[in-house]
């Protein structure tokens, strides 16, 4: 089993699409591990595990936790740690909060969300040695109108230049969330680094989603998810006929009884 480093994913732009899920536990990331060529740690986590209303509230303790199992349990795919909402302010903070992430998690890469504005920040990073993925498009941490975008010219231009920027800051590929497809096209056709995408479209050079969405864990299920399995109704099943034989004394059975 090949270990994924950054340059391979690289070398797949044009070539072969990049497959990316989120895991959060040991349990999935054995599983995706074995498929993906990234795995992000991501802070959905914040919504998908703890009920939270947005990922502004996750704290980057909490993610290095969870960094640490995915990484432990990781040994093939690219873990990249998402960094938290206002964790990167500037270039000194980023620093020193990606550094303390990458010594305790020993994670291959961090993300930030945004475009021009933070391109010092992330040619500070890369400079120091820090692998960077970008986000541009829809941005969690920031958005508050969660629609898609690029639908109009301004923000057409200003996420085209924001992407372009990224490229050319030193980051090794770019999310694309809930981009129009024509401009999701546009971009990673211009940019020289892969765009892996989150409703962006086929024409992205991978694509990201959220586990919990795939496998039919989550309450909201936007337009560019694909539910893959319905977990929640195997999980309540499941929950249901061990509530039955409690009741009806049937569990524990001789099988599962110490004698």
């Amino acid at each position: 089993m090949q270990k994924i480093t950054i340059k391979k994913i690289l070398n797949k732009k044009n070539k072969m699409p990049i497959v990316c899920l989120t895991a959060y536990t040991k349990a999935i990331a054995q599983i995706v591990d074995k498929y993906c060529d990234i795995i992000l740690v991501g802070d959905s986590l914040g919504m998908v595990l703890y009920g939270m209303k947005t990922t502004k509230q996750v704290k980057i303790e909490t993610m290095i936790l969870h960094c640490k199992a995915v990484k432990k349990f990781a040994k093939k795919s690219l873990v990249v740690f998402d960094m938290p909402y206002k964790t990167y302010v500037n270039k000194f903070t980023a620093y020193r909060n990606a550094s303390k992430v990458i010594n305790l998690t020993k994670c291959d890469a961090v993300k930030l969300e945004g475009g021009k504005k933070i391109v010092n920040i992330i040619k500070y990073l890369t400079k120091k040695g820090i692998p960077v993925m970008g986000h541009v498009g829809l941005l969690p941490q920031t958005s508050t109108n969660f629609k898609v975008k690029g639908k109009s010219f301004f923000q057409r231009k200003q996420i085209y230049e924001d992407a372009t920027a990224l490229s050319n800051s030193g980051v090794f590929a770019i999310v694309l969330e809930c981009v129009v497809e024509d401009l999701a096209k546009k971009i990673t056709k211009n940019v020289s680094v892969p765009t892996i995408g989150i409703g962006a479209s086929k024409y992205c050079d991978g694509q990201i989603l959220v586990i919990d969405d795939l496998l039919g864990l989550s309450d909201h299920y936007p337009k560019f998810v694909k539910q893959y399995s319905n977990l929640k109704k195997v999980i309540e099943k499941s929950v249901k006929n061990y509530v039955k034989d409690v009741r009806l004394r049937k569990f524990p059975s001789n099988k599962n009884v110490y004698k």
